[in-house]
């Protein structure tokens, strides 16, 4: 896994922010950058009322531009939230990616990983409820969102088989498959975090992603 990529300063992600109250102010945007005003809208509107609560025409009216100046970026509300999905998983990938090379590869990198995936969760809910959710058309008809999801998934599967050719990690199940495996243990943790259904304190979300990563590492490495 090459050592290039680090975490952008600004990629319009981190949207957890206490609900606002009362109607909000008017948006602004700079002219010239509606794209990036419309999702930082959009992400805006799902962390207050949820994906099911947004449309293009109440983002572009919040912005005070014209429905042609919307159409000229998103079709439709589908892709605009194929957008935000988008991001997300660009920015989830430079996270685990940052993670993994940070640490240096290895156990300690594997479980960086794991860290980090939840961290970007919980960091980031508005993206990673769109990037999970059942809002927006199917992957395939989104080349961009695509290449970005597997783009993500691809550094765990990575990591695994790296650890595997290094006789770190046992060779009974592909890297794919560890991979889904761990996927699915940190996404859980990364939900109920979201969720509220764990607290994001001592003894709460993290602590438990940090005892998973441990825990998932007793299975696939190597005695």
């Amino acid at each position: 896994m090459a050592v290039t990529a680090r975490i952008p300063k600004s990629k319009g992600l981190r949207s957890k922010a206490p609900k606002a109250h009362g109607p909000r102010p008017k948006a602004r945007y700079h002219h010239g950058d509606l794209r990036r005003s419309l999702l930082e809208e959009a992400v805006r509107t799902i962390r207050d009322d949820g994906a099911a609560a947004l449309t293009l025409r109440a983002v572009g009216a919040r912005l005070g531009v014209s429905r042609t100046a919307l159409y000229r970026h998103f079709a439709d509300k589908s892709a605009l939230l194929n957008a935000v999905s988008e991001e997300g998983f660009r920015g989830l990938a430079d996270a685990l990616e940052h993670a993994w090379t940070k640490a240096g590869g290895g156990v300690p990198g594997f479980e960086e990983m794991g860290r980090a995936y939840v961290r970007f969760a919980l960091d980031n809910p508005s993206h990673y409820r769109v990037m999970f959710g059942v809002w927006s058309r199917p992957a395939h008809d989104d080349s961009a969102l695509r290449e970005a999801g597997t783009r993500a998934f691809q550094l765990l599967v990575d990591a695994l088989a790296a650890l595997q050719r290094d006789g770190v990690a046992r060779r009974d199940e592909s890297p794919d498959g560890v991979a889904r495996y761990v996927w699915a243990v940190v996404h859980g943790i990364a939900m109920l975090g979201i969720d509220g259904r764990l607290p994001d304190g001592p003894g709460g979300v993290r602590d438990l992603a940090n005892f998973a990563v441990r825990r998932i590492g007793s299975g696939i490495f190597e005695k």
